[in-house]
């Protein structure tokens, strides 16, 4: 294990529980953080780590399974705030970003780019991680850092998120062997637990690995973010200010994965008021061990795991019949915020698997046509033809997408670049 990387938090009865701040909305929401004040600690956030395990796996590429939840809380939402979390479920990738709800004191949107950033990041892992006709993706793979880079190069919103991808790669081969990895890319305090049945399937779910939220000088309103903002709230910045956010602040994991594995993306709506072992118990409860042929989770389980993950998060936040509020890791009484999970399986990738991917993707990609041309006329134009000049300043700017790759080299390591 490399040095930087962490270990699994420690249960709850050994965790430290900082006292609550007032109530109202349970504590003070996040905060846009301003370009330069992120730039100077972007090496300490800065992680690049290994993860590697030597256990015999069957020569075979693996694909992630998955379900999302997420729901606004309901005082934020009785108080006219809008859900900016967006969840992203793909066969090589799993996402979820959580947008800065401060962003619209300035009129703009806060869902946005949490969600336009994911879709952009999507369409690269199609290219990048699916296998096409002869076996071999479309475009190369080049490690999650490119990926983010290109993806926000790729989006033209104004706004401010957190953000975490989970990324099936299955290039990695060690000792001649296919190898796949996830990696694991983080820039804020969105989190990912792993976990195995260690021993076989018929043991319980054990956490094998965790990332760290990353908190400007540990304040929970002050995470690190990818921005793009106008100068309405930071007259200095500049797209290259969230390109360097992206290549030297975030932190990227690559770790083995195991047909079986269960993987939880939340944001720090769920892991600020959950336990580890919390998030662990309904795992096991809801997924128990098999013990006859393995079969894959339905994905409407693994959806009602994350939805049970969300409710649980938010219950913290209740005060109980008793009076008292529960435990929870950023104090008692949890945080009111808006809840977003990813539940996901490694399951094997198969032809089956491919069709129906393909099958699903057809019917979206027509339903977004029939959007573009009925609802949001002129929506499919990526230039600023026609456009008036005396169009507000503040409004987001249009950004061509090309994704276009010369290397023919698909036979790669795992990268954490």
């Amino acid at each position: 294990q490399a040095s930087g990387a962490r270990c699994v938090r420690p249960p709850r009865a050994l965790a430290a529980r900082p006292m609550g701040e007032e109530r109202g909305l349970g504590r003070s929401p996040t905060f846009v953080v301003g370009a330069e004040r992120q730039r100077h600690l972007l090496d300490d956030f800065q992680r690049r780590g290994q993860h590697l395990s030597e256990e015999y796996q069957p020569n075979k590429p693996l694909c992630f399974s998955a379900g999302a939840y997420q729901k606004t809380h309901p005082q934020k939402a009785a108080k006219g705030k809008k859900d900016a979390d967006a969840t992203l479920v793909s066969p090589m990738l799993l996402g979820i970003a959580d947008g800065v709800s401060q962003i619209e004191d300035f009129g703009i949107d806060a869902s946005e780019l949490p969600n336009e950033l994911l879709r952009a990041c999507e369409e690269l892992a199609t290219a990048q991680l699916l296998p096409s006709g002869n076996g071999y993706p479309q475009e190369p793979y080049e490690g999650p850092v490119p990926m983010m880079r290109d993806a926000y190069e790729a989006t033209e919103s104004l706004g401010s998120t957190t953000v975490l991808l989970a990324i099936m790669d299955n290039s990695t081969r060690i000792h001649g062997k296919l190898h796949p990895m996830v990696a694991v890319l983080s820039i804020g305090d969105c989190e990912i637990l792993v976990m195995r049945r260690l021993g076989g399937q018929r043991r319980q779910l054990q956490a094998v690995f965790q990332t760290e939220m990353q908190r400007i000088d540990g304040h929970a309103q002050s995470p690190l973010q990818v921005a793009r903002v106008d100068d309405r709230i930071d007259p200095l910045f500049e797209d290259s200010m969230a390109i360097e956010v992206i290549e030297r602040g975030s932190a990227v994991h690559c770790l083995s994965a195991y047909e079986g594995d269960i993987v939880v993306l939340g944001t720090d709506g769920v892991f600020d008021n959950l336990f580890v072992d919390e998030v662990v118990e309904i795992c096991n409860a809801m997924l128990p061990p098999v013990y006859t042929t393995y079969a894959p989770v339905d994905k409407a389980l693994l959806a009602e795991v994350a939805r049970h993950i969300v409710e649980l998060s938010h219950a913290k936040t209740r005060c109980g019949r008793d009076g008292r509020y529960m435990d929870a890791p950023i104090g008692k009484g949890g945080k009111v915020d808006d809840t977003s999970c990813v539940v996901g399986e490694v399951l094997e990738w198969s032809d089956a698997l491919r069709e129906a991917w393909t099958q699903a993707n057809r019917h979206r990609m027509w339903e977004d046509l029939m959007m573009c041309g009925n609802i949001r006329e002129g929506c499919c134009d990526n230039d600023d033809r026609g456009r008036d000049d005396s169009e507000d300043e503040h409004a987001p700017r249009k950004v061509k997408r090309s994704y276009s790759y010369d290397s023919d080299d698909h036979e790669r390591g795992c990268s954490i670049l």
